[in-house]
């Protein structure tokens, strides 16, 4: 795996992590909501220097790969 490739799968991984915990309490959600702009741009900056803009299979495997939590099983 390249560093550019673990970089964005990382990124990818931190936006979801602080996705939940924003969206754990409906009631705080709009509050917490633009703390999340940040973890966005890291995310879609890391993807296109890694080549993963519109090849998502490929990088959901990579994802998989580092957080197997992330297989669709729902656990």
């Amino acid at each position: 795996m390249r560093n550019d490739e673990l970089a964005a799968a990382q990124a990818y991984v931190r936006l979801l992590e602080a996705t939940r915990a924003v969206l754990s309490d409906p009631d705080d959600a709009p509050l917490y909501m633009p703390l999340l702009a940040a973890p966005i741009e890291e995310a879609d900056g890391a993807l296109r220097r890694a080549g993963f803009s519109g090849n998502e299979s490929q990088f959901f495997e990579l994802v998989r790969s580092l957080q197997p939590s992330m297989s669709g099983s729902g656990h």
